[in-house]
């Protein structure tokens, strides 16, 4: 392993708005650019794409890291020569420019390439006397595929770097985009408020399955691309799940209709993980004044709910924040608690947005086909009120000293989590029709123990009748 002094810490300060304004006009000169500035249109493509590397130093310095928007996380190769980073576009894009922000170990000769294929290969960028730290270059070419092609390096170590960032435009309306099939049309946002004297909601009692570094959404067809997920649902997930892959394994839900796969950041003291025990509770309830409106998720249907780049601020400001973590007397908690009493757990809620545009299944930032509900009411361009899930998870507090609590995604304001709707679709549409739509407040088995006379949705192997 590289010398500790090395590994840790940035070797450059982050750039300040001097810096950058410097940059810019060693651009309109000519210096360190191959083109003309990149126009202001040309957004970030790279974020959350599916990366592949030639070779990795350890686990805990994955390929994804390039493109998670983290500067503290990062990517490191193997002590040889040559070595390469290959970020998957999702589908034909023009690149304008291109960013690398290097470690301390730090290529000095190497070739920014495009492919349509992921085989042949057209340099676009070529350099043999770079110096490492932040480098902004102004590129011209196109394709589904960009590489770093590295055959140089500037120390005795491999190679490292925290951010690979490519950006440009998408040559296809479709890139990267899941079409929904049947697609949702004509439907207009609910603004009526019926009477609300019930919760209008069930659980789906999940326990935990295991702990891989994968993420079928962000990272698709990658196995170990990922920071590590604890996962629940699904018995199978993993980097190559599909909709039929999660149907045709099992589930460790109470009802066995539900073979949707749910993960979230593996939480560790140190370098033990900590993971839930026994069900945990995951809320699908109304986020919608007309609880009448709403409607099962779309088979297939993903997303991410919350950043692992979140700011601790961005985390206690974001729309689906209830209360933080939570351990004993202590709530609303931003990042992980460091005492907590012995026997209790560390708990946190997050709710998820409940506004589908109607007509993606996923999109490239595996967000923006969803949206919260403003003031109760789904906004136009997301029409489709579904159930709002709530996460609400159950560490249990491990003994001893708590200083070295950590996710795998970083401090405690960057959890996040994942949903991949794979639910018998009979299952899910009794229970929401028949709990959610219907004003009770139900358990897993969509019972009400306040209203008996309403029945179940489930019997009691909870499953249909």
């Amino acid at each position: 392993m590289r010398p500790r002094f090395l590994s840790r810490g940035r070797p450059q300060p982050k750039r300040t708005a001097l810096a950058v304004a410097f940059a810019a006009v060693l651009a309109l000169v000519g210096i360190g650019s191959t083109t003309p500035q990149a126009g202001a249109a040309d957004g970030l493509i790279s974020q959350s794409r599916p990366v592949v590397a030639s070779s990795l130093e350890s686990a805990s310095f994955p390929a994804g890291a390039v493109v998670d928007g983290d500067a503290t996380t990062r990517w490191a190769s193997t002590w040889s020569d040559p070595q390469w980073l290959q970020i998957d576009l999702g589908a034909g894009a023009t690149v304008s420019k291109v960013e690398l922000d290097w470690e301390a170990a730090f290529a000095t000769a190497y070739q920014i390439q495009t492919s349509n294929d992921a085989a042949t290969w057209t340099p676009v960028y070529s350099t043999t006397t770079a110096a490492g730290g932040n480098q902004v270059l102004n590129v011209t070419g196109s394709g589904r595929y960009i590489r770093l092609y590295m055959t140089a390096r500037g120390t005795q170590y491999g190679y490292s770097l925290y951010e690979f960032k490519v950006y440009g435009t998408a040559t296809g309306p479709t890139a990267g985009y899941v079409l929904a099939n049947p697609q949702v049309t004509g439907v207009v946002p609910s603004t009526y408020d019926p009477p609300h004297a019930y919760f209008h909601e069930f659980q789906a009692n999940c326990s935990f399955t295991r702990n891989l570094p994968d993420d079928p959404i962000v990272f698709p067809g990658l196995p170990g691309a990922s920071h590590m997920h604890t996962f629940m649902g699904s018995t199978v997930t993993d980097a190559n799940s599909t909709l039929a892959s999660l149907r045709a394994g099992g589930s460790s839900c109470l009802a066995p209709g539900d073979k949707s796969g749910y993960w979230m950041p593996t939480m560790y003291n140190g370098s033990t993980p900590i993971n839930p025990v026994g069900p945990q509770v995951i809320y699908y309830k109304t986020g919608v004044n007309d609880y009448t409106s709403v409607r099962p998720f779309p088979p297939g249907l993903r997303f991410v709910v919350g950043s692992p780049a979140a700011s601790a601020t961005e985390f206690t400001n974001a729309p689906g924040y209830v209360a933080g973590w939570e351990c004993g007397d202590s709530y609303r908690n931003t990042d992980l608690p460091t005492a907590c009493p012995a026997g209790t757990a560390i708990n946190i809620r997050m709710q998820a947005p409940s506004c589908w545009n109607g007509l993606y299944l996923d999109t490239p930032d595996h967000k923006s086909h969803m949206a919260y509900p403003v003031n109760g009411v789904c906004p136009a361009d997301h029409p489709v009120a579904l159930p709002m899930i709530e996460f609400k998870m159950a560490f249990p507090v491990p003994a001893g000293d708590l200083s070295q609590l950590r996710l795998s995604s970083g401090r405690g304001y960057s959890f996040h989590y994942d949903f991949f709707n794979a639910w018998d679709a009979p299952t899910l549409a009794a229970l929401v029709n028949h709990c959610v739509v219907g004003g009770l407040q139900c358990n897993a088995r969509g019972y009400d123990e306040t209203q008996p006379g309403r029945g179940a949705a489930l019997n009691e192997q909870y499953q249909l009748p």
